[in-house]
């Protein structure tokens, strides 16, 4: 398993509370504040199985479930990478100060976070802990499970898979990141079954270090904002299939939310028949890069769209070896590349704003690197931790500088080892939400 790489500033410039939410691009594509009109994903479970989600975030507080840890340290609210936490954040993160107006806001925001910790530092993923994890969270109740982590070894048959069937046959939604290292789908996401993420970036255009193949759908996954207490700000920038992977899961908890009686395979029909490649012209479905399009709530939540068998279209799990998790029919044997056109329809809609974006991501990332791995990872990298014996770079990551500010920490606990006076991004001024 392998994080992507985390982006972070490292201007000179004062950075506030509304520059962390302005950064929030995917909001406004999204259109966020119209999606809640419909659903906010209350009543509905997500488990981040991952390094653990730190219930004390300002931007998380009251959305973390108690949850268990797989490391032997028992604290699932531990997250000393943060990767987790981050994630947490793009689903079901609520923001602080007035109205919720500061920080970061995830895409759910009313989602309930089960924290399943599988890693305690930054080397020591097991397999069988996460395997484990995911059979816990079924157990727990939780009906979308977000898994943005590669691991080569979870491949038909094993155990990982067994217990991703597992999931499948309890009525969960499995979502994984394809991986970030420029090659073809990494497991768990090549598995039957499982909504296979790729990567866009705020033009909406494919992320070239995005893994091709049997992809599902796309979301935005290149700069984005996300919580991080290993930060002195409490905030990072990331690139990768990890963010993209926690957009969708948040789509589909929406969407769990406003159609609990339809069963998993049928919350991805209404995933991927909403799917759209936009701007990108020339693409037949499915596209190597984009699967059956980029991932629109808005049109997901409201669109007239049939239920479809209760299986849905994505290949299952079967006894063979078959990976081919991005096939999708229609439930009556007809693959939907044969019916779904290429569609620009809505493009409009869904890239408004991305010109404010633009204006502000280029005035606040005047100079940003790489952090972690830097999406490049071997085989097994792509949009999670690590997995036993892939390891991180032996040093502190690169480049990883908090948003600058003045202002002290306003209640945000002490990282190990630092200044109790962090760098706050907190400001007064109203954060622009959507459009």
């Amino acid at each position: 398993m392998a994080l992507t790489g985390a982006l972070l500033l490292t201007s000179a410039l004062t950075a506030s509370a509304d520059q962390v939410r302005d950064a929030q691009w995917p909001l406004s594509v999204y259109d966020a504040e119209k999606v809640w009109q419909t659903s906010q994903g209350t009543g509905v479970t997500v488990a981040v199985v991952d390094s653990g989600v730190d219930s004390s975030h300002p931007d998380l507080t009251g959305q973390v479930l108690p949850g268990k840890d797989f490391t032997g340290q028992g604290n699932p609210h531990q997250d000393e990478n943060g990767h987790g936490t981050g994630m947490a954040s793009l689903i079901a993160g609520h923001g602080h100060g007035a109205n919720g107006s500061a920080g970061v806001k995830g895409l759910a925001p009313k989602v309930k976070i089960l924290p399943v910790r599988v890693s305690a530092t930054k080397d020591d993923a097991y397999t069988k802990d996460w395997a484990a994890g995911v059979r816990y969270a079924v157990d727990q109740g939780a009906s979308v499970i977000n898994l943005s982590l590669n691991d080569s070894t979870a491949y038909p048959g094993s155990e990982a898979a067994k217990a991703i069937a597992y999931a499948q046959g309890k009525d969960v939604v499995v979502v994984a990141g394809t991986g970030n290292d420029s090659g073809t789908v990494n497991y768990p996401a090549a598995l039957p079954g499982v909504v296979a993420v790729s990567a866009v970036d705020k033009a909406l255009n494919f992320w070239s270090k995005s893994n091709t193949g049997n992809v599902t759908v796309a979301a935005p996954g290149v700069e984005t904002p996300q919580a991080d207490p290993t930060s002195r700000s409490g905030y990072v920038v990331a690139d990768g299939t990890s963010g993209s992977t926690a957009y969708v899961s948040a789509i589909v908890a929406l969407l769990r939310s406003k159609y609990p009686d339809l069963t998993a395979g049928q919350i991805i029909n209404r995933l991927v028949k909403s799917a759209s490649f936009l701007n990108n012209k020339g693409k037949t479905a499915p596209d190597k890069e984009f699967g059956y399009g980029i991932a629109r709530p808005g049109t997901a939540l409201t669109m007239d769209i049939p239920k479809g068998s209760k299986e849905g279209p994505l290949a299952q799990a079967s006894p063979s070896t078959s990976t081919n998790s991005g096939a999708a029919s229609d439930g009556d044997g007809t693959s939907l590349a044969k019916k779904k056109k290429n569609s620009s329809s809505g493009s409009i809609l869904l890239i408004a704003g991305i010109a404010v974006g633009v204006v502000v991501i280029a005035i606040l990332f005047v100079v940003i690197r790489s952090r972690r791995n830097g999406g490049s990872g071997g085989p097994g990298s792509g949009g999670g931790i690590p997995p036993h014996g892939t390891g991180y770079p032996p040093q502190p990551p690169t480049g990883y500088q908090p948003y600058p500010s003045t202002a002290p920490n306003q209640g945000y606990p002490t990282p190990p080892g630092q200044s109790p006076q962090h760098p706050n991004p907190y400001a007064q001024q109203p954060p622009h939400q959507g459009q």
